[in-house]
């Protein structure tokens, strides 16, 4: 190929003096780079470093190596470094670490520096590289380096394309991809992750360090909070990478270390998840589960895949709920509980293997029920798990006596569309 020479400004942003690659000799697409860096006496940094002695320091040598690790990207874009193709895919890369740094040698002016760069692995928006340096065939210098880009606006400075314009805020070292859209007014904190298949509503917050991945869309004013992983890939050793989703409604809460997971194709390619939750510091949603709103899922609870929640539901801290498992309506689990089979819709169910201890009384109250309607439920409660009565003649009565009551209309259904089996006293 060509040496670059002075159209290497083209394709970095750095400039004197901190431009610190001269000549590209030799480039692979996507593979390997070499280019050449001449130390000369009048580079700013040998008046301090050392004037009686000068030596190059070795962050500068490090950092030589990273820009010509930036080239190697640039240039893998396009398949070369054809300069009229440059502008369909400019990215900026920022430096996020350095390993197994080693130097062997100084390196002083007069020398001149070969910076062999090799692409190691690259997941975008994430590339790690080696760089080997040598002068005269000496091995001066080699490093193991990382970085991350995100795409170039109009100024050459760090943009915010992945969002439209009048977007909120999203802090410099947050890594949002190009493809992601974030809708009005989103904020994104520190280091948090947001992947390019992510849609974020309008007014929702991400805090420091969330990550938020996979075909998610978050409806409007959510709030993750940091640490939190959203659209996180499934559990399930039947997964095999499909493009399943994870649906988010409106005004969710989701705590510290909380996760919530995507869908599979065993499960309808989808987790979907209401409005007005609040998903409590390291609990876990499964692939597959169906969840209504203003439910609380408590600190350290689980629910595997395929769980259903009605609405209205609390999940106390460090229960968990077996796959496939329904739970009602108004269904109150109390903390620690090991659920298995289904809860009914306004019943609380505590222990392990978990039991009905009655009906959630508190929480229909805090709803607004009736005392009538109450007294309604109750007498449909003991029909169906106080009588002798068979399930689906409890059902019949309670269809046929109660039909006024639409909440012990709605129990009876949830007993006789069970297919896992109800969870009884």
């Amino acid at each position: 190929m060509n040496p670059l020479g002075q159209e290497i400004a083209r394709f970095l942003p750095h400039r004197h003096p901190f431009l610190l690659v001269d000549r590209v000799v030799e480039f692979e697409p996507g593979k390997r780079i070499v280019a050449i860096k001449n130390v000369t006496w009048n580079e700013p940094q040998f008046t301090g470093h050392f004037p009686d002695r000068p030596i190059m320091p070795g962050v500068l040598i490090c950092e030589a190596m990273a820009q010509a690790g930036g080239l190697l990207v640039h240039g893998s874009f396009h398949g070369g470094f054809a300069l009229e193709q440059l502008e369909s895919e400019r990215v900026f890369l920022v430096l996020t670490s350095l390993d197994n740094v080693k130097f062997r040698r100084q390196v002083v002016p007069g020398d001149q520096l070969r910076l062999e760069i090799e692409l190691k692995r690259r997941h975008r928006p994430l590339w790690k590289m080696r760089g080997v340096a040598t002068v005269d065939g000496q091995v001066v210098a080699q490093a193991e380096f990382s970085a991350v880009e995100v795409p170039e606006n109009e100024s050459g400075t760090r943009p915010d394309a992945a969002r439209p314009a009048g977007a909120g805020g999203v802090h410099p070292t947050a890594i949002v991809a190009r493809e992601a859209h974030l809708d009005a007014g989103v904020e994104v904190g520190p280091y948090s992750v947001i992947g390019p298949h992510v849609t974020i509503g309008r007014g929702s917050r991400i805090g420091a360090h969330a990550t938020l991945d996979g075909h998610t869309t978050l409806g409007a004013d959510n709030r993750v909070f940091p640490y939190a992983s959203v659209g996180s890939l499934p559990q399930d050793k039947k997964y095999r990478g499909e493009e399943s989703r994870l649906m988010l409604g409106d005004r969710n809460q989701v705590r510290e270390f909380a996760s919530l997971s995507l869908g599979t194709a065993g499960g309808g390619m989808e987790t979907v998840i209401g409005d007005d939750n609040l998903f409590m510091n390291n609990c876990h949603v499964g692939h597959d589960c169906r969840i209504g709103s203003h439910n609380v899922v408590a600190n350290g609870a689980a629910l595997a895949g395929h769980v259903t929640l009605g609405d209205h539901v609390t999940v106390s801290g460090l229960a968990a709920v077996a796959q496939f498992v329904r739970v009602g309506e108004s269904a109150f689990l109390g903390g620690g509980s090991m659920v298995v089979m289904d809860v009914p819709p306004f019943c609380m169910a505590n222990g392990d293997r978990a039991k009905l201890v009655g009906l959630n009384v508190v929480g229909l109250e805090r709803r607004g029920c009736t005392p009538e309607q109450v007294s309604e439920l109750k007498r449909a409660y003991r029909l169906l798990f106080q009588s002798k009565l068979l399930a689906r003649d409890a059902v019949k009565r309670i269809r046929a006596e109660i039909a006024s009551s639409p909440q012990a209309l709605a129990m009876a259904d949830f007993v006789a569309a069970s297919e896992r089996g109800v969870t009884r006293p």
